[in-house]
């Protein structure tokens, strides 16, 4: 639910790329002034599990993490957004209401789209909508995959497949070993599929085999075969 003051950016809309140039220059008058952006702090949630979508966002600058509550309390991430991503649109097409929270782990701007003007732009843009089934296809392809490793691999493979996808989502940093994200222990855990304390024990084991080293948040890489292979065997 948005609930903070909106600020208009048209300067923005240079970040929205693929679908911007899906539309014509009439569509992209329309996009223009229906459009918002707005700041997030650390840790404030965009929005909540079982709110009602009202928009359509692409995360701009900065990180989101896109979590589920599990039993107990425990939270489940299922997605890490990285800039130019667009979310909180399955929820709009299925006519339901969020299934997952939405929350900024670093500060963040998000562009967001009313949901009846992108309803209005895909009832009348073929290009627009196939974009958005391939991104639908793509997430659905990553989320059957992340649920099988996540309930078959052991810790160690369950681990070492999350950091693996952080590497290669967030890319290194200029060492090309230090992988440019920055999770806490718990969030790493919840990524995981695991318990806070195995994270942190099983981190120990990895950096105690020269795997990878670590400097508070900072994880870096040091053996990628090795951390691969740990991954594929899980």
């Amino acid at each position: 639910m948005v609930k903070k003051q909106i600020i208009t950016e048209t300067k923005e809309l240079e970040n929205l790329v693929e679908v911007w140039q899906a539309l014509t220059p009439e569509e992209q008058g329309y996009l223009k002034s229906n459009f918002f952006v707005q700041h997030f702090k650390k840790n404030e949630i965009i929005h909540y599990e079982g709110d009602k979508p009202t928009h359509m966002m692409c995360l701009i600058k900065g990180k989101i993490k896109i979590y589920k509550e599990g039993v107990g309390g425990r939270n489940q991430i299922v997605r890490i957004m990285q800039p130019t991503s667009y979310f909180a649109y399955r929820a709009i097409f299925a006519e339901e209401n969020y299934n997952t929270t939405a929350c900024a782990f670093e500060s963040a701007t998000v562009v967001l789209i009313p949901k009846e003007v992108i309803q209005k732009l895909i009832h009348q843009n073929l290009t627009l909508s196939y974009f958005f089934i391939r991104a639908l296809s793509i997430d659905l392809g990553i989320s059957d995959a992340r649920q099988v490793n996540l309930t078959q691999k052991h810790i160690r493979g369950r681990l070492a497949e999350s950091l693996i996808f952080m590497r290669d989502n967030y890319d290194l940093e200029e060492d090309g070993a230090t992988i440019n994200v920055y999770l806490s222990r718990e969030d790493l855990a919840n990524l995981s599929n695991m318990t806070t304390s195995n994270a942190i024990r099983t981190l120990s084991m990895f950096v105690s085999e020269k795997v990878i080293a670590m400097d508070g948040r900072r994880i870096k890489i040091i053996d990628e075969e090795k951390l691969r292979k740990i991954s594929r065997l899980g």
